[in-house]
């Protein structure tokens, strides 16, 4: 079978494996899409500080189901569709013992501290497949990026009637703004972009602000009437926005922290105390967050095709990582087609 590695940082390979073969309570996969996340660019670029190499990325998967091994459920059946949860989680850590165990000390995601899914077939435990006839391969690969930002409204608890300022529009932060605005909230979409601010309004913002045009601060107090966003969702992974995202907030507001920072950051810890803020990171996605995605894209309330920048097949791969690294910033979702 195809599988598509990473070597080193910089080189990308198309190589040939042995298909692997299904054991106990485990499914054969055959994959048809799986999408480019920012931590395979991340791979890519050697940035990556969980990884080794050579890797197999990917973690954003549709699949067929192929076969199954002994002790797996009968409703799993060979020829449909599914997609993965790709995290894993101990059971025993305080994450785990919380009921959080997206955040397991321990926890292995596919293509990144393990092999994962850029390879024409994968074997994975039924627990950690959800099964969908009713959403295209197309959107079940965008299933397990949209949850990351599904999760982070959750964290940031949005309710109706809230203001929400999600800084970077990316997959993430699309996720956010979705998820915001099912739950009612007043969506203002920051970007440096005016094509994903634009897309971000076709999904529920109802405002937009180009930071490299508009003024952060000034347009919101415009916007807001002098108040400030109840809660501030960083998706962005910048020092700039991470500092943006405390000094914005209102009094006694909500701060979630998805994104990771190339470097360190400095704070007016003051912020964080006058306002009595709630700073929250947020990691992964439970399954709950799964399902709330899946039942949001049966509703068919935005074309999915929008989500999606380009597809490519695995020959098209290595240039699909070089021109991602070229241009980051431009790119939504790349989809890679078996």
């Amino acid at each position: 079978m195809k599988a598509i590695q990473i070597i080193r940082p910089g080189e990308v390979k198309i190589t040939e494996m042995e298909p692997p073969q299904p054991g106990p309570g485990e499914v054969l996969l055959r994959i048809t899409y799986v999408g480019f996340c920012g931590s395979d660019l991340s791979t890519y670029l050697g940035k990556n500080p969980l990884v080794t190499y050579p890797r197999i990325p990917g973690h954003e998967i549709a699949g067929i189901i192929e076969t199954t091994g002994k002790e797996v459920p009968p409703r799993f059946r060979k020829g449909m569709k599914a997609t993965v949860i790709p995290y894993t989680s101990c059971g025993h850590c305080a994450a785990c013992r919380n009921g959080r165990p997206n955040a397991c000390e321990h926890n292995q995601t596919l293509g990144v501290q393990r092999d994962g899914a850029m390879t024409e077939y994968i074997t994975v435990p039924w627990e950690k497949l959800l099964t969908v006839p009713e959403l295209t391969e197309e959107e079940l690969a965008l299933v397990e990026p949209l949850t990351v930002g599904f999760h982070a409204t959750t964290r940031g608890e949005v309710k109706k009637g809230d203001t929400v300022l999600v800084l970077g529009c990316g997959m993430i932060g699309t996720g956010a703004i979705i998820s915001a605005t099912r739950r009612g909230a007043v969506v203002i979409a920051a970007d440096i972009d005016d094509t994903k601010l634009e897309l971000a309004r076709t999904l529920g913002a109802q405002h937009t602000i180009n930071t490299q045009k508009e003024e952060l601060h000034s347009t919101l107090q415009d916007l807001l009437h002098g108040e400030a966003p109840d809660v501030v969702v960083e998706a962005a992974g910048n020092p700039i926005t991470y500092r943006a995202a405390t000094e914005e907030v209102a009094f006694t507001g909500r701060v979630v922290c998805i994104g990771y920072t190339p470097s360190e950051v400095s704070f007016a810890t003051s912020l964080w105390v006058k306002k009595e803020l709630d700073i929250r990171g947020s990691r992964n996605a439970l399954p709950e967050d799964f399902e709330e995605v899946i039942a949001t894209l049966k509703q068919h309330l935005f074309p999915p095709g929008n989500l999606i920048s380009r597809i490519v097949t695995p020959e098209e791969s290595p240039r699909a990582f070089a021109d991602w690294a070229e241009n980051p910033g431009r790119i939504l979702k790349i989809l890679l087609h078996f």
